[in-house]
């Protein structure tokens, strides 16, 4: 059993996480646990048709923010790699800063410090010098930047190809190869 942990932040992307929560749901052997923010259950609200239970149920486990003792916050829970989609510059300024004040925060710094794969789906324009040093900084110890970019060559006409696109994308980079339902290692 492979354990993906998801964090949403409360930047601006909540349908690709629902897509993403999908699609991991689709996938064989693989545990989700998500932990969001306040921001997040906000923009669920404002940029989907989901309720924030509804997103919840999308994964296996859901805790709380201020469940700083959960699993996702040990190093000795072996979780295989951890996704923050959307990450907001906040996020990525806690991260970069090891201010793990809450239980998403702490499971990034678990992350690193356990040497396992983090992606950031880093959200945020225009981008200011300090979010570029602070991506720069996380990018410089291997956390993947994956920022939300549009793409006009492959052709889509709806912003929902490009999002299923963009999660076959991030579950490449988990290690999951697009539609095939078994893990394909890191």
């Amino acid at each position: 059993m492979k354990k993906i942990c998801v964090g949403m932040s409360g930047a601006s992307g909540a349908p690709i996480a629902i897509k993403l929560l999908e699609r991991l749901k689709e996938i064989l052997d693989t545990e989700v646990h998500l932990v969001m923010t306040h921001g997040a259950e906000l923009t669920i609200e404002q940029e989907t048709g989901y309720s924030v239970n509804e997103v919840k149920a999308l994964s296996d486990f859901c805790y709380g923010l201020e469940e700083i003792g959960e699993k996702p916050a040990s190093g000795s829970f072996n979780m295989d790699a951890m996704i923050v989609v959307p990450c907001s510059m906040k996020t990525v300024a806690g991260i970069v800063s090891g201010y793990s004040d809450n239980l998403l925060l702490r499971a990034a710094d678990v992350t690193i410090k356990e040497g396992r794969p983090l992606i950031l789906v880093a959200r945020e324009s225009s981008l200011s010098p300090i979010h570029l040093r602070n991506l720069n900084e996380l990018a410089q110890i291997g956390v993947r930047i994956i920022p939300p970019m549009i793409s006009y060559y492959q052709g889509f006409h709806t912003l929902e190809e490009w999002t299923d696109s963009f999660v076959e994308r991030l579950l490449r980079a988990l290690g999951m190869d697009g539609r095939v339902t078994e893990w394909q290692g890191m």
